[in-house]
C-alpha cells in the first residue's frame, strides 16, 4: 500500500516520313561505310536550282506547271525535310522559378518561416479558493465538462464554475451520513454529472435543472473514488476493489464487473475508441480492460496486467495521437511515468520523475505530457513527448497537487491541491485552429426521468 501515491526543355519532336526513311537508306555502289551521311549541300543546290528555274516558269505561266511537276516538288521538299522549319523549338515559354525543374532548390528559395516558440507562462492565470478540499490521493474530486463547466467537490458540496463567464454555484450537498463526496465524473454531454459517495453510492444529476436523476445502489460496498464514462456506460472503482460498469439507460444499471485489483481502485479511463478501459489501485497494479474479451470469455479477465509499478497508481492518461498508447504513473514509492502499448502489455518507457505523480494530462494540439507532482515541489512538469525532455515546470502550489482536469479546446488546465486553492494554467497555448467540443448525443440520457 502507498500511504504518498502519485499523480524541360520541350523540343519539337518528328517521326522520320517514309520518303525520307527511303532517301536516308539509299547506297551508290560506292557506298562501302556502315552508315550513310547523306550530302545534303549537294543536294540543297538541287532543289534551289529547281526552285529558281520551275518555279519562275510556273509564276511567269502558271499553266506551263503541270501537277506532276508540283506533286514532285512537293515530295523533294519533304524528303529533304527543306521546309525551313526549325528542328528545336519550344512550345512553351521556359518555366518560371516557381515552376523550377529541381523542386527540392526552390522549396529551399521558398522554405516557410519556422514557427515561432510557444511562451509557457511560469504562474497561473487565474486562482481561486477551493475550502475543503479533501487532500486523499485515492479520491477524484476535480472534472471538466464539454459545455466549458468545471465541477469540484469540497466536503459535501459539488460547485460548479462556468468558465465562460467565470460564474459559480452550487449543484448539491449530501449529509454527514452520506459524505463526503468523493469522485465527480462529467457525462460526455456536459449536462449530466456523476457524484460518487462515501457511503458506496453514485447519483446522477442534470446540472441544467440542478436536478437529481437517480442513485445507483448496490454495486459497490464503499465508497467510490474513481469514475469515468464511455458514452451511456459508467464505470466506477470502489474502496472494495471493485470496477462496475453501470448502463445508465436501464432498471438494473450493473452490466459488468470486473475483479482483478485486491486494493482500492483509485484510477479509471477509458479510451477514446471505448473499447478499453484502464484501472489502477493502491496494489501498485494497472490493468487493462477490454470489453470484447470480457464479453466473450469472462468478465473478471483483464487483457492486460501490469505489475511493473512500485507504488499506488492514480495517474491514467490514453493518448490522443496514438490510440493505443497509455501512459500511468506511480505514487511515492515509484515517482515514474510509464508508457504502455496496450495492444501487447509491453513497457515501451519509463520516466523517473524524482517525485510522486498525482496526475497526467496529454497536449492535443502537440505531443507533450503535463504531471502534476506532489513532494517536494508540489510542480506541475510539462515533458516533450516521446524524448521526455523537461519542457518547464510551473508552481505555485504549497501542497501536493491531487487533482487536474483539461479545458474542453485543450488549452486550458485547471490544478487542484492540498493547500485548498484551485490554479488555471495556460500551459498548452493556443491551437492554430480551435476544434468545437462535439456535439453530444442526448440519446443515452433522455430517459433519465423515467428510472427510479
Amino acid at each position: 500500500m502507498d500511504a504518498g501515491g502519485s499523480f524541360g526543355v520541350l523540343y519539337k519532336s518528328r517521326s522520320r516520313n517514309p520518303v525520307q526513311e527511303h532517301v536516308l537508306r539509299r547506297k551508290t555502289s560506292k557506298d562501302n561505310c556502315d552508315r550513310f551521311i547523306p550530302n545534303r549541300s549537294a543536294m540543297d543546290f538541287d532543289y534551289a536550282h529547281y526552285m529558281l528555274m520551275e518555279a519562275r516558269k510556273g509564276k511567269e505561266n502558271p499553266v506551263a506547271s503541270s501537277p506532276a511537276k508540283e506533286a514532285f516538288r512537293k515530295q523533294l521538299a519533304q524528303a529533304l525535310n527543306l521546309n525551313r522549319s526549325r528542328i528545336l523549338a519550344f512550345k512553351n515559354k521556359p518555366p518560371t522559378p516557381a515552376q523550377s525543374l529541381f523542386p527540392e532548390t526552390s522549396s529551399l528559395q521558398q522554405a516557410k518561416p519556422a514557427k515561432p516558440r510557444r511562451s509557457i507562462p511560469q504562474t497561473s492565470d487565474r486562482t481561486l479558493d477551493a475550502p475543503e478540499i479533501i487532500d486523499d490521493y485515492y479520491l477524484n474530486l476535480l472534472d471538466w465538462g464539454s459545455r466549458n463547466v468545471l465541477a469540484i467537490a469540497l466536503g459535501n458540496t459539488v460547485y460548479l464554475w462556468d468558465a465562460t463567464d467565470s460564474s459559480s454555484s452550487e449543484l448539491m450537498t449530501v449529509d454527514e451520513d452520506t459524505g463526503p463526496i468523493t469522485s465527480v465524473s462529467w457525462a460526455p454531454d456536459g449536462r449530466h454529472i456523476a457524484v460518487g459517495l462515501n457511503n458506496s453510492e453514485v447519483q446522477l444529476w442534470d446540472s441544467i435543472s440542478n436536478k437529481q436523476l437517480r442513485t445507483l445502489r448496490g454495486g459497490h460496498e464503499s465508497r467510490v473514488g474513481a469514475m469515468d464514462w464511455s458514452n451511456h456506460v459508467l464505470s466506477t472503482g470502489g474502496l472494495d476493489s471493485l470496477i462496475i460498469n453501470n448502463d445508465v439507460r436501464i432498471r438494473n444499471h450493473i452490466v459488468e464487473t470486473y475483479r482483478g485489483h485486491h486494493l482500492e481502485v483509485c484510477g479509471l479511463k477509458w479510451s477514446s475508441s471505448g473499447q478499453q478501459l484502464a484501472s489502477g489501485g493502491n496494489d501498485n497494479l494497472l490493468h487493462i480492460w477490454d470489453r470484447s474479451v470480457a464479453s466473450s470469455n469472462s468478465p473478471t479477465q483483464w487483457l492486460h496486467r501490469l505489475e511493473d509499478h512500485t507504488a499506488a497508481v492514480k495517474a491514467l492518461a490514453w493518448c490522443p495521437f496514438q490510440a493505443n498508447l497509455l501512459a500511468s504513473g506511480g505514487g511515492g514509492g515509484d515517482r515514474c511515468i510509464k508508457f504502455w502499448n496496450a495492444h501487447t502489455g509491453a513497457c515501451l518507457n519509463s520516466v523517473d520523475t524524482g517525485s510522486q505523480v498525482c496526475s497526467l494530462l496529454w497536449n492535443k494540439n502537440e505531443r507533450e505530457l503535463l504531471s502534476s507532482h506532489g513532494f517536494t515541489q508540489n510542480q506541475l512538469t510539462l515533458w516533450k513527448y516521446p524524448s521526455m525532455v523537461k519542457i518547464a515546470e510551473l508552481t505555485g502550489h504549497t501542497s501536493r497537487v491531487l487533482y487536474m482536469a483539461q479545458s474542453p479546446d485543450g488549452c486550458t488546465v485547471a490544478s487542484a491541491a492540498g493547500d485548498e486553492t484551485l490554479r488555471f494554467w495556460n500551459v498548452f497555448g493556443t491551437p492554430e485552429l480551435a476544434k468545437p467540443a462535439p456535439k453530444a448525443n442526448p440519446e443515452p440520457f433522455a430517459h433519465f426521468n423515467r428510472i427510479r
